[in-house]
């Protein structure tokens, strides 16, 4: 059978790849999403434990509701306490109390009517008249009938609030007006250190909460037993009363502390609050419980947010229900940590399922491959949100708390965001089919182009050998019809300018030398100047750098592009040709390289590359159509390109070099340069928004040339949010340290803007590196790497700047300056050398603090380093700067600089 014709037809090619790849990625995402599925049920899986089945003996009680604080002016209500009493009634036997105050004295008349019976608790602080008030009411309170104790005082002694003096007094004062049996409450370690308090109780009230001390989950249970052997042997005659047991359900990790005398098998290991290991934990104490007969109160009834201010981050989740009175887990079947945890899956799936969907309808040109990937790396990002969701779900928060929380989460939001553009930038470049739009130079053979280029070469304070260098190569051009105007811009010694204005009448009638004294607009400004100066005749506009030496052959072989009178400009990328000079250079050169040779490249596939102000050729028809050279903005360049693409003119990027300039001599000038840039973004975002917002259907913009406009500045505005994020983790650090019982360190809320980020930005950065920069191996490429995360902390700054700001002053990149002193490899980096101070004292203050000893601890310090990486690159990157013979290139390495320069 005959092939039919039309099958060679490119777009018919296309249309019949991209329905077999739908069909074929319609059958694969399913597999994607039910892997990811299955990878939250591994990590989902129900804990089985043994059941209890029966009433608990007693729960400690507090009856405030709705986060409300026990403070002297509020009280408990009738209703609110009849109402957990019902909920209590067919669960407990009974419950004890802490005071007779603010409305607690209701409690055994209400708890009656339910026939719960109280263990009736006088609140002893350091006021004597309140003491003894709270004793004679609770003298009155004992006469119920349901009143089966009296616990004088709670952890008084703990907290140094009496001495034990003081607290005999009490107990002595309580045991005559009261007839029910006394005792008062403390940790199992004061009643051992003070036995002289048993000869006036009754019974020994004690607190057994393995979980403060820092005992594994699964030896806890052992650990409480372990301690009431340790009391009975201690006080024989005695009945002991355990008035606390039990474990949190959320709170901060804690590490084990030690006791005179521990045992070696009892050493390690730390305590982990969560709804697992709470059920674990009260399961096997109550069926072991009830084997000893022992009498109990497990603390406690109700979750109390307001305690967490007192008793730090556990102190709120020690509950068996919750502060809405609903049960935190069953007391019989299985166990989930997140019972909800399958909602949170299909939301997480689901969400990613659409940028994915997106993906394969709009990117035809990926192979399946990359529409695999992009699919995996989707899912595992929304589950990765959806999972610090998941984890903060269920806490209570104050409104700063849920104030901190929303901007954490929003901020880590809008970088997740980010990374689906770098997930995107990189299966394009690694998988892209084919490239629609290569463009290559027009070979040597060509015929010479009509057009009369006008080239501007805008100076200022530039030494003038270097720029004589930039002309003489100028002049080496093997193309007729072309004009050099040298515009120098506000250079106020005669010294330096002088002799380049006679270099160029030395060149000849095509070098035209101008002298802006005094003249507005920096960098745009004389370019306009020269614009108007231009030959009438002259019709593309060509603008290098005075650094540039460019190629005989850049004309001859670039501006036929011309011919097509939809192309407004025409670029080659910036190149250098000192990055043999030091390693500091070579760093620097291969950092740029980057963005030439990975993002420009795939940016030109959709028509949309950034126009730079070197090495480019402008249709000086279209360059004065839209408004010539923008002198409200610092990159006039980038902005020129935006405002060609509004008027619908198209781009020609030529990833060929064709003159190659001189990389900053100091980091100083290196970051000076990326500021400008970052900060130049900005003011063409916000003064091209109405045409780079994504639902605008105005402003000229193609869909794909919004898109890669904003998404190939969004890294840099993630910088800005990282900045943030940094900040926010060192003020976090500081109050752990100076509040470490009460601070649980968020580190479900840092994981993706930190350790998930940067792990992929250098498995993405290294690969990309590897497939699209030439003759660049993997020590370059590292090095390029720490080159690019020095200049974070600048980025991130000139973003916050052009967000608050409307205007900086242009600042020149300086060239052949004198190699800086070496106080300066912290002077140019004193901003981050200050923050990686912090991040690494605040560190190693941590790692040194006992408080902080746990895993979940652990992963913050990780935190903290992954963040403190591009400030230590900032200084290491400045002393390579700096102290050159410290860093010596090997011979091998100038070898292969030098060929690459050439």
């Amino acid at each position: 059978m005959a092939k039919d014709p039309s099958d060679t037809n490119p777009r018919n090619w296309r249309k019949s790849v991209f329905v077999r790849q739908t069909a074929f990625v319609f059958l694969v995402l399913p597999l994607v999403i039910v892997a990811n599925l299955a990878v939250w049920a591994a990590l989902n899986q129900p804990y089985q434990a043994e059941s209890w089945a029966g009433e608990i003996v007693g729960l400690s009680y507090s009856p405030f509701h709705d986060n409300r604080e026990p403070t002297p002016d509020v009280r408990a209500t009738a209703s609110e306490i009849d109402k957990d009493m019902k909920v209590l009634s067919n669960t407990v036997q009974a419950i004890r109390t802490y005071s007779v105050a603010q409305g607690q004295d209701q409690i055994p008349d209400i708890a009656a009517k339910y026939g719960i019976s109280v263990a009736l608790g006088a609140w002893i602080g350091t006021n004597d008249e309140a003491n003894l008030k709270q004793i004679d009411r609770a003298a009155e309170l004992a006469l119920r009938r349901n009143v089966v104790r009296v616990v004088v005082g709670n952890e008084a002694l703990l907290r140094g609030d009496v001495t034990v003096d003081q607290m005999i007094r009490y107990l002595d004062i309580a045991n005559k007006k009261i007839w029910k049996p006394v005792s008062t409450a403390e940790p199992w370690h004061v009643w051992l250190e003070h036995p002289e308090l048993a000869k006036h109780v009754d019974y020994i009230a004690v607190h057994i909460l393995p979980y403060w001390e820092g005992v594994p989950i699964n030896k806890a249970v052992d650990y409480v037993f372990d301690r009431l052997d340790d009391l009975h042997k201690a006080f024989p005659n005695k009945q002991i009363v355990v008035t606390e047991v039990g474990w949190p359900s959320r709170g901060k990790v804690l590490p084990r502390v030690p006791y005179p005398g521990m045992p070696a098998a009892e050493k390690g290991g730390e305590a982990t609050p969560s709804i697992v290991n709470q059920a674990r934990f009260l399961r096997a104490f109550l069926n072991r419980a009830k084997d000893q007969d022992l009498t109990y109160y497990v603390i406690e009834a109700f979750d109390q947010p307001w305690k967490g201010a007192d008793e730090g981050a556990a102190g709120s989740y020690w509950g068996i229900f919750n502060a809405e009175r609903e049960p935190k887990f069953p007391m019989a079947g299985s166990i989930s940590e997140q019972p909800g945890w399958r909602v949170w899956a299909a939301i997480a799936a689901g969400l990613s399922l659409v940028p994915a969907m997106l993906f394969i309808l709009r990117q035809r040109h990926v192979r399946l491959a990359g529409i695999i990937t992009f699919a995996l790396l989707t899912q595992i990002a929304g589950s990765a949100v959806a999972w610090a969701g998941l984890s903060v779900a269920g806490l209570y928060f104050t409104w700063g708390g849920a104030i901190v929380w929303s901007f954490l989460f929003f901020a880590q939001g809008l970088l997740l965001i980010v990374l689906m553009a770098e997930a995107i930038e990189f299966v394009e470049v690694i998988w892209t089919r084919r490239g629609e739009r290569h463009f290559e130079p027009f070979e040597p053979s060509h015929p010479t182009p009509e057009h009369k280029v006008s080239i501007h070469v805008p100076i200022h304070n530039e030494p003038p050998e270097m720029v004589r260098e930039t002309l003489d190569a100028l002049s080496r051009l093997n193309y007729e019809n072309f004009e050099v105007l040298v515009l120098d811009n506000n250079t106020t010694d005669p010294e330096i300018w002088q002799p380049v204005w006679e270099h160029c009448q030395k060149l000849g009638p095509k070098f035209r030398f101008f002298h802006l004294e005094n003249w507005p607009g920096f960098k745009a400004g004389a370019l306009n100047f020269g614009l108007e100066k231009t030959a009438p005749d002259a019709d593309i506009i060509a603008v290098i750098d005075s650094d540039y030496q460019v190629s005989p052959d850049w004309l001859k072989r670039m501006v036929p592009y011309f011919d097509k009178h939809d192309v407004g400009f025409v670029q080659a990328p910036q190149d250098y040709r000192d990055a043999h000079e030091s390693m500091f250079k070579d760093m620097s050169y291969w950092e740029y390289a980057g963005f030439f040779h990975i993002g420009m490249v795939q940016r030109n596939n959709f028509n949309a590359v950034i126009q730079h102000g070197t090495m480019t050729l402008v249709r000086k028809e279209a360059l004065k159509k839209v408004g010539a050279w923008a002198e409200w903005c610092i990159c006039e360049d980038a902005e020129l390109g935006i405002k060609l693409y509004r008027h619908g003119y198209d781009s020609v990027y030529v990833n060929h070099s064709f003159g190659k300039g001189l990389t900053p001599d100091t980091l100083a000038g290196y970051i000076s340069q990326r500021f400008r840039w970052a900060y130049g973004a900005v003011q063409i975002v916000k003064h091209h928004w109405d045409a780079l917002a994504p639902w605008s259907r105005k402003g000229g913009l193609t869909p794909a040339q919004r898109y890669y406009f904003l998404a190939g500045w969004l890294p840099w505005f993630a910088d800005g949010l990282a900045l943030m994020f940094t900040f926010a983790a060192i003020v976090l650090s500081a109050w752990a340290l100076y509040n470490p019982a009460s601070v649980v360190l968020p580190v479900a809320a840092f994981l993706i803007p930190t350790i998930g980020s940067f792990a992929f930005k250098f498995i993405r950065s290294l690969w990309l590196y590897a497939v699209r920069v030439r003759d660049c191996g993997f020590i370059e490429s590292v090095g390029a790497g720490v080159a690019a995360l020095a200049l974070t902390h600048t980025v991130a700054k000139a973003m916050l700047n052009g967000m608050i700001t409307t205007s900086k002053p242009f600042i020149r990149t300086p060239k052949c300056e004198d190699k800086p002193a070496l106080a300066a490899a912290f002077i140019q980096v004193r901003e981050e050398a200050v923050i990686l101070a912090l991040l690494w004292g605040l560190t190693t203050a941590l790692y040194f603090n006992p408080h902080f000893a746990d895993s979940h601890s652990r992963l913050w310090l990780a935190v903290l380093l992954v963040q403190s990486v591009p400030y230590a690159s900032a200084v290491l990157f400045s002393f390579i700067n700096v102290m050159p013979s410290l860093f010596r290139r090997t011979k091998n390495d100038e070898q292969k600089a030098l060929v690459s320069a050439d």
